[in-house]
């Protein structure tokens, strides 16, 4: 498959990063010849300098030609055009990355006469996550993901007392026919391994049997808390603080955005209605305190620093408000996270990259996914012939850390795997990953087996 990503910034990198690991042709654009020298550096990428508005440009690398571009400059604009020239050039799909409000009241226009098969704002996706966490709690439809015969639950550990202080092992002699899939703990979401112990306040994400599951439900969400969130206080009036403000307020929350810029004030207040929007630092405490930050159901930090962003973060837990969610777009946080007490961390740029990477495999494997608290993704995958997972025991795999194998339906059968289970063609099998890493799975894809294997 041949794919060219228009872009050498974070979101472009990282999904040439994740394409690399499959069975791809990836080209990558940018006008900034420096940028790319260094990307060539460390990606095995064609790489190729030039203007991708240009239509001399696309014609010299035969855009038509393609069957997937993802257009991920800084300029709407630019994305805008390059992907719609591309598609007139006879490009299969095309992408866009747009960010611009403006632009968001007026997709539909633009897909139908820019021709352009898919468009991304970060901003929005995020701001969409971070509602859907505090309005819905993260709940699964219904409580529960089902697929044919599996079922995938989110639980409290502590409605099941008798789990915690157990590793997975002992786990499966409390619940032998179920598997922990996922464990939400402390704003991380963790792919448990080996001898990771269930604590008190975990969410556990467990698979199994789909009448089992269905059970579950019946017997420890019934009475799990729905959302009562009425007060919101956001700091950070950018694009992310915009969306989420827009979303809770028309829900019906009363909102609060405190944001420095004066100019970016004057926007927002002319744009929301019926937002309060206050013009300050974030980081002031006594303004904080003299708009009632101990009267919040909730608190998000969507600055464009991501030490304030934690920061403040940790000081609204120390006030006791129940929901607080961070926006972090950097790994290197990833170690400190773990030791803070925030409920939520997201990253627009795994989120993001999630997004494409799935339109870009289509819908020949991947059948359907879910993201999982934002930050990791649940995937159901149709295996077939010439998958490196294929045929080989899940012990050999080398499976890192970040990816369980969940469940596999075949024919009538539902398999909990366990080290022994060998993945066969046209089972359906269900995949966990964390979205930081999300490029592994190709490798489960890739044809030819050309994983490191054990022993």
């Amino acid at each position: 498959m041949r794919v060219a990503i228009f872009g050498a910034g974070k979101l472009g990198i990282r999904i040439v990063s994740a394409l690399l690991d499959g069975n791809y042709d990836i080209t990558l654009v940018d006008i900034n010849e420096k940028k790319l020298l260094q990307v060539a550096q460390r990606l095995d990428v064609f790489t190729v300098t030039g203007d991708v508005k240009s239509l001399e440009l696309l014609k010299s690398i035969d855009a038509g030609r393609y069957d997937f571009i993802f257009s991920c400059t800084t300029s709407d604009e630019v994305n805008i055009l390059s992907a719609s020239f591309s598609k007139l050039l006879g490009c299969k799909t095309v992408a866009a990355r747009v960010r611009a409000p403006e632009y968001m009241n007026q997709l539909d226009f633009i897909r139908e006469h820019y021709h352009i098969d898919m468009m991304v704002n970060p901003d929005f996706l995020i701001s969409s996550e971070i509602y859907r966490y505090l309005v819905e709690k993260y709940t699964l439809s219904n409580g529960i993901f089902t697929s044919h015969r599996i079922g995938l639950i989110e639980i409290e550990a502590r409605k099941k007392p008798q789990l915690i202080g157990k590793n997975l092992a002992e786990f499966r002699t409390v619940m032998p026919n179920t598997l922990i899939v996922g464990i939400s703990r402390k704003g991380k979401f963790i792919i448990p391994h080996g001898q990771d112990i269930i604590e008190s306040e975990d969410l556990l994400y467990l698979a199994g049997e789909r009448h089992e599951i269905v059970e579950l439900g019946e017997k420890y969400q019934a009475h799990m808390k729905k959302s009562d969130i009425n007060k919101v206080m956001i700091i950070g009036g950018g694009k992310t603080g915009y969306y989420l403000a827009r979303q809770l307020s028309e829900y019906g929350c009363f909102v609060k955005i405190i944001e420095q810029s004066k100019e970016r004030c004057h926007y927002l207040t002319n744009k929301l209605t019926d937002v309060m929007v206050l013009n300050g630092d974030g980081a002031d405490m006594k303004l904080l305190e003299e708009e009632n930050i101990d009267d919040m159901d909730a608190f998000v930090t969507a600055t464009g620093y991501d030490e304030e962003n934690l920061l403040l973060s940790l000081t609204a837990k120390n006030h006791g408000i129940e929901d607080v969610i961070s926006k972090v777009s950097h790994d290197s946080y990833m170690s400190l996270i773990e030791k803070l007490n925030i409920d939520v961390v997201l990253n627009p740029l795994d989120i993001t990259a999630s997004s494409i990477l799935n339109r870009i495999r289509g819908d020949k494997r991947v059948i359907s996914s879910l993201l999982l608290q934002g930050q990791a993704e649940l995937m159901e995958v149709s295996a077939c012939e010439g998958m490196n997972m294929i045929n080989i025991p899940l012990k050999n795999l080398n499976l890192p850390d970040y990816i369980i194998l969940a469940a596999i339906n075949r024919g009538n059968e539902t398999i909990i795997p366990d080290g022994n289970t060998r993945i066969q063609p046209r089972d359906r099998v269900i995949i966990v990953c964390k979205l930081s890493n999300i490029g592994y799975v190709e490798k489960l894809f890739k044809p030819n087996s050309h994983l490191k294997l054990f022993g």
